[in-house]
Parts: C-alpha cells; sequence; structure tokens
C-alpha cells in the first residue's frame, strides 16, 4: 500500500492552480472534467521529479455532497489556515524561501532554526497552510 494524493479544499481551482504551477513551481498531474458528475473536476499537481504523490486541489462541494454548515465549517477553518498542511521538503530552505518570495509568495514565518532542522511557512490563495523545511536531522522511526 502506498499513498497516491492527498487532499486539500481550495475556493477556486484556477486562482490554485495558478499558484502552485506558477509561483510554486509544481506540475499537473491530472486535469480532469466529468460532465456526468456535474462537471467534478479533478485536479492534482505534484513537484517536477515527484510523479508517484500528488495534491488534489478540491472544490469545496456544495449540497447535496456537503450541506451549507460544513461548507461553512471547511471555509472557516480554511481561513484560519487549519483545514489542512502541505508538508515541502528542501536541501536549503534559505534559497528556496527566496526563489519563492521572487515569485510572489507571501510567508508568514520566515526561515529559521528549529531542532529538526530549517523552517519557513506560507499559505496558498486559499488558506492552505504549506510548510518547507530543509531537515537536518533524520527522522525517528
Amino acid at each position: 500500500m502506498k499513498i497516491a494524493n492527498a487532499q486539500l479544499w481550495v475556493h477556486d481551482q484556477e486562482e490554485a492552480l495558478a499558484f502552485y504551477t506558477g509561483k510554486l513551481g509544481f506540475e499537473v498531474r491530472a486535469d480532469v472534467t466529468l460532465p456526468e458528475m456535474g462537471d467534478f473536476r479533478w485536479l492534482t499537481v505534484s513537484p517536477p521529479g515527484q510523479e508517484d504523490v500528488a495534491v488534489v486541489l478540491m472544490a469545496i462541494p456544495g449540497p447535496p455532497m456537503m450541506d451549507e454548515d460544513t461548507t461553512r465549517q471547511v471555509e472557516t477553518l480554511m481561513a484560519k489556515g487549519f483545514a489542512g498542511t502541505v508538508f515541502l521538503t528542501t536541501d536549503d530552505c534559505r534559497a528556496e524561501y527566496e526563489q519563492l518570495k521572487s515569485r510572489g509568495v507571501e510567508f508568514t514565518e520566515t526561515p529559521e532554526e528549529r531542532p529538526y532542522g530549517i523552517d519557513c511557512g506560507f499559505r496558498d490563495p486559499s488558506g492552505n497552510s504549506i510548510r518547507l523545511t530543509e531537515v537536518k536531522l533524520p527522522a525517528l522511526t
């Protein structure tokens, strides 16, 4: 068994696609619209060279899949940055930070030394939290 996809809720799939491909440099892995399912769009992206795992940029569905109260709860969590997090790793956090910043990524935290390495954070246009880490210590098993 392997992980294939992880999902993030997004307010606007086109805006999310532009952010993840244009600013983060991710590549589209799947972009399929199913008219027979009310034009449901399956949209996935991942970093270049990492084809086996993708992030699903999922539009928040309306009724009947999700009732209005649940939709509002998801949107509230997204606004706070607590609807999902993507953890990215890099060999050079500070250099990656500068590169992403030059592409217009707005960071919530600048690179800082942590017990496990160098870490910083930013959010996507929908409010999802993204962590970028240069891991210095091996993961515990």
